[in-house]
């Protein structure tokens, strides 16, 4: 059988259960190919962004980054649902892989219910950060980046909390760890 493995990430709305996804980078590895990627954007009038937090959107950079938001018209916005398809889509089957991965998991799970999708990823979830620190031995609470540096990498500021920079990231730090592509 092929392993598919999904390096994901989201940015959202907020950290609440009611949280809305607006961004979704995805890489996809299939045994024997070379990996894919894509990001998606949400359409903002499926945002709900009167519910929203502020420093969450500012952590994420909403107002920097979304096409929406800074007028982009070069980048297509999806409606939720049709990125909600795409996902289940590439994650069918598939192991998520990820910085704390059921935080992207449950949001999309969530909010895919909503729309009647059902959510078939592999039930294991693989959290980067939990498997480094275990390889190095090192009880939590641990410094993200020490880990990385520990592993030779580095976090481009530029990709910090953009949803295909970290699932990239997640990516790079699996792949040292287990010594290359798995």
């Amino acid at each position: 059988m092929t392993t598919r493995t999904v390096f994901i990430d989201t940015e959202t709305t907020s950290l609440r259960p009611d949280r809305r996804v607006w961004e979704i980078g995805m890489v996809l590895r299939i045994e024997g190919r070379t990996d894919e990627e894509k990001r998606l954007f949400v359409d903002r009038a499926d945002l709900d962004l009167g519910n929203a937090d502020p420093f969450a959107l500012k952590i994420g950079g909403f107002y920097e980054r979304h096409p929406g938001a800074i007028g982009r018209a070069d980048v297509m916005l999806l409606d939720e649902v049709d990125v909600l398809h795409s996902v289940e889509d590439w994650t069918r089957g598939a192991i998520l892989v990820g910085a704390v991965p059921n935080f992207d998991a449950d949001v999309l799970g969530t909010r895919m219910r909503e729309h009647g999708i059902l959510p078939s990823w592999h039930y294991h979830l693989v959290d980067v950060e939990t498997l480094a620190a275990g390889a190095l031995k090192l009880a939590p609470p641990w410094n993200f980046d020490a880990v990385l540096a520990r592993y030779g990498l580095t976090y481009d500021e530029a990709d910090r909390h953009t949803a295909l920079g970290d699932a990239k990231m997640a990516r790079d730090l699996y792949d040292a760890i287990l010594g290359g592509e798995s």
